[in-house]
């Protein structure tokens, strides 16, 4: 059986092509798969879908390759604090869909369990399910693309919009640690959507902060197991970067 630890992160992302759509780990800069990242910024691929909470900040994670114009289109939750990530969609060079943060969860899960669709409360009579929301602009500020109305159903005296599942061609996460069979735990806040990004991925590219054997992994501790991870990075310790830092005075400061 052909090992799935590559010698780097450049050969573990050498088959993303022009046009891929990519599931992204990460909420903020926590848990980013950021070596990956860089090492597709490198690549010169372009055109990119990707699916994430965010899209980074200015200058790191998915806002490197956003701002070397590489994303085409992005489905989120949140802008955040990436101000060329606004720019662009404003300017009508990036398409957008924005998305209630647990439906995104949901459709990246869905999609990585083979359900198709599935019914949610969240943005029923809002134009999330009536449709109409801005996915694209134009060069004057006019709305180019609108999203389409969703189904509506009731269940049970509720109602409950349809929303489709999310299949990409590759995900991309960060673990902290990770052993050969690509069995996966996560550390802390990292939890957020890697797990799920990574289901939803045909293929599942991972880096790991350590890299260990197989049984070495308490199976009650794996987050993920190896089924869903096809590809296996060892980066070493992240370098952590904080999305937007504050500070109080000390006691002497503050009398």
């Amino acid at each position: 059986m052909a090992t799935k630890v590559f010698g780097s992160a450049a050969e573990a992302v050498a088959d993303v092509t022009d046009g891929a759509s990519l599931a992204v780990g990460g909420f903020g800069l926590c848990g980013i798969p950021d070596i990956l990242i860089q090492a597709l910024a490198r690549s010169g691929v372009t055109g990119l879908e990707v699916f994430s909470n965010n899209c980074g900040v200015d200058g790191h994670g998915l806002g490197i390759l956003l701002g070397n114009g590489r994303i085409s289109r992005v489905t989120a939750s949140y802008v955040g604090e990436n101000k060329e990530f606004a720019r662009q969609y404003l300017s009508g060079e990036l398409e957008v869909e924005l998305t209630p943060q647990g439906t995104l969860a949901e459709k990246l899960r869905a999609g990585g369990a083979g359900i198709p669709a599935f019914f949610t409360p969240a943005g029923v009579g809002t134009p999330i399910s009536q449709g109409g929301l801005p996915w694209r602009y134009d060069e004057h500020g006019a709305v180019a693309v609108a999203s389409p109305p969703k189904e509506v159903r009731e269940f049970r005296g509720k109602k409950y919009v349809l929303e489709e599942s999310i299949s990409a061609d590759f995900s991309l996460v960060h673990a902290v640690m990770g052993d050969t069979e690509g069995n996966l735990v996560f550390n802390k806040a990292a939890m957020n959507f890697n797990p799920l990004a990574a289901m939803a991925g045909k293929i599942c590219i991972a880096q790991v902060e350590q890299l260990v054997e197989p049984g070495e992994i308490d199976p009650a501790q794996v987050h993920l197991p190896g089924i869903f991870v096809n590809r296996i990075v060892h980066t070493g310790g992240q370098d952590k970067q904080i999305e937007k830092r504050t500070v109080s005075a000390g006691k002497e400061a503050r009398g």
